[in-house]
């Protein structure tokens, strides 16, 4: 027992810096109020504290790790690290707006360089022939910072204030430091790919199709997420715990989808994917339907949070099998791409709201599945072409 848990120690040290990350990006959204009253602006003035943010990640991602290609892996994770904390400590300073966005932005980098080289590095450090699993643990601390993470940083920061908040996050991620250096081996780069990798990567079909993919699907599924709160309460008129409370179903969820990835991925990676990507437009088809019935919503929340998980796992372990040379630059352009469907979601679901009601955003979501659903199987064709090759 004891030998296992000495073996899975620096994956699950991993998790929990992703816990950090995933918690840091997402905290200011339940402290906007508060974060604009300090200088003198409305929460709508400060929406772009996390615009700039998600846009620097999915512009950053794929320039910082050809940058850092050749880098040793751990020093190199320290070094993202240590700006990590340093932004974090400039945020909680901030005498002004432009500071907190000047700490943000170094927040945004890091965290751009992090989800890059990440998710390979928790299947390298995974013992033999646990990749899946190692995956699907690390997306383990990104679930429990939807879970935990965010709703604890929202009432913490009215507790404590929002500098306070920064500063927690700082002192968590030293701790963490120490923890890494201690316990992750030397990783020197390899694999990891470089600018000379990316003519390769566009002459990959296979690749190309699963950017496609990812693109259309993340977008479709955020276009109806992100405006989950206004649909429930503005046109069913639930109260504002219910939403907290599908909220929570939702990213609780993410663990089953979590654990049926690591047990099913490794026997029908391809099967699960499709299986992944119906169920999840099946959710967002039916759900303004079901949404008047609190018993049907409920599981429909879990079963929706269960899909795009196994969506999210899924789409990223086939980035890492399809480039097994450049697997940092393939998943640098993943990781920008998945920040471009959150955008591309949040905006084409302000504009079906805006134009036919939110309650119709389901209906277009649905329809992107349904185009996603071309790639998909120019993915399995293309991948189906290149096994006889590859033998």
């Amino acid at each position: 027992m004891l030998s296992r848990m000495v073996a899975w120690a620096p994956v699950l040290l991993l998790a929990l810096t992703a816990f950090l990350f995933v918690s840091t990006e997402f905290v200011p959204v339940g402290l906007l109020a508060g974060l604009g009253s300090s200088f003198g602006m409305t929460a709508v003035e400060m929406g772009p504290l996390l615009t700039v943010y998600a846009a620097i990640v999915a512009l950053a991602s794929l320039p910082v790790v050809l940058l850092f290609a050749k880098f040793e892996r751990k020093k190199l994770l320290m070094g993202l690290m240590l700006v990590f904390v340093l932004s974090h400590l400039i945020c909680a300073w901030a005498p002004s707006y432009p500071w907190l966005m000047t700490g943000r932005i170094g927040i945004a980098l890091a965290h751009a360089l992090f989800w890059s080289i990440a998710p390979a590095l928790a299947m390298r450090l995974a013992p033999e022939g646990q990749g899946a699993k190692a995956l699907s643990l690390f997306a383990t601390g990104c679930v429990l910072a939807l879970v935990l993470g965010v709703p604890l940083g929202r009432v913490l920061g009215y507790w404590m204030g929002w500098r306070l908040i920064f500063a927690s996050f700082a002192v968590l991620t030293l701790i963490a430091m120490a923890i890494l250096w201690r316990g992750l081996p030397a990783l020197p780069a390899e694999r990891g790919g470089d600018w000379r990798s990316l003519p390769a990567l566009v002459r990959n079909r296979a690749l190309l199709w699963l950017y496609g993919l990812t693109v259309l699907v993340v977008t479709a599924h955020y276009s109806v997420f992100t405006y989950l709160e206004p649909l429930l309460q503005e046109h069913f008129g639930y109260q504002p715990n219910v939403t907290t409370m599908m909220m929570l179903l939702y990213g609780g969820s993410g663990f089953i989808g979590s654990a049926l990835f690591g047990r099913y991925h490794g026997q029908a990676p391809r099967n699960l994917l499709t299986i992944a990507i119906v169920l999840l437009g099946a959710c967002l088809a039916v759900l303004a339907l079901v949404a008047q019935q609190l018993w049907l919503l409920l599981p429909l929340c879990v079963l929706w949070g269960v899909g795009m998980m196994l969506v999210a796992l899924s789409l990223q372990a086939k980035a890492l099998k399809l480039a097994p040379d450049a697997t940092d630059v393939a998943m640098a352009i993943f990781s920008g791409l998945f920040n471009v469907g959150i955008g591309g979601g949040a905006l084409l679901g302000s504009i079906v709201a805006s134009q036919f009601g939110v309650v119709h955003n389901g209906t277009w979501a649905t329809l992107l599945v349904a185009v996603a659903l071309l790639p998909l199987w120019l993915l399995v064709r293309a991948r189906r072409a290149a096994e006889p090759l590859a033998q």
